[in-house]
């Protein structure tokens, strides 16, 4: 037990910053009273996944495009419509999961040909999109069989498999050029982030629900998260 949690911590914690990322934009979005305030929040963190997406940080990248899709962040109509969303199209279409990410297995390859040919620290950043790294060797292992029709070991598997893990512990082993700035970590690692409740409720006090449905999901929100509050 205590061997396969520990292997599997890492895993872990690259799927929690994930999460926490994810939520973290969407609750920065959806907190502020004014419309204008939220329109500046949305172009900021357009302007960080840009940054992420120049540095091979896909990880990050996918992260504040999944919390800005989220839907008390896309349903924020007045708020989108204050922003110039080119650039988030373009991120968007970047890491666009259709034809299983072929986008973004493109970009992907580039910044990985950028690293290997890269002088400075800066240019051998490749942080990938983790989820789809973790899902491509899982499939590749229990897709493929390890031996062939006619009993000889399936030596292109394990190629291919050796080439995954090897690229990624290539990655692994650059060093980070960038200064650590203890204030944006401690912001990152410790502030407070909604539920999904939390947001849809925050969502609707900054811009109103449209229709009945909306409504109906406001009333049962606040119903439950005051029996909540109630209860403890």
């Amino acid at each position: 037990g205590f061997f396969r949690k520990r292997k599997t911590s890492n895993l872990e914690a690259y799927v929690n910053w994930f999460n926490r990322l994810s939520f973290l934009v969407a609750t920065e979005i959806c907190m502020p009273v004014k419309k204008k305030h939220r329109a500046r929040i949305i172009e900021f963190f357009i302007d960080v996944a840009q940054e992420c997406f120049n540095i091979g940080n896909f990880n990050s990248l996918m992260a504040i495009i999944t919390g800005m899709n989220m839907s008390p962040v896309a349903r924020l109509k007045k708020t989108w419509n204050k922003v110039n969303t080119d650039k988030f199209e373009i991120l968007e279409h970047q890491m666009d999961p259709s034809s299983n990410f072929s986008n973004y297995r493109t970009a992907l390859r580039g910044a990985t040909q950028r690293s290997e040919t890269a002088h400075s620290s800066q240019e051998k950043i490749v942080i990938p999109f983790f989820s789809l790294l973790i899902k491509d060797i899982y499939f590749l292992n229990e897709g493929c069989a390890n031996r062939l029709p006619n009993g000889h070991i399936n030596f292109e598997k394990l190629w291919e498999l050796a080439k995954q893990v090897s690229e990624f512990l290539v990655w692994r082993q650059v060093i980070c050029p960038f200064d650590r700035d203890r204030r944006i970590l401690q912001y990152l690692v410790t502030t407070p982030v909604f539920t999904e409740d939390e947001l849809h409720l925050a969502s609707y006090e900054s811009e109103g629900p449209e229709n009945n449905m909306e409504k109906d999901s406001r009333r049962s929100l606040r119903s439950s998260l005051l029996h909540r509050e109630n209860r403890s």
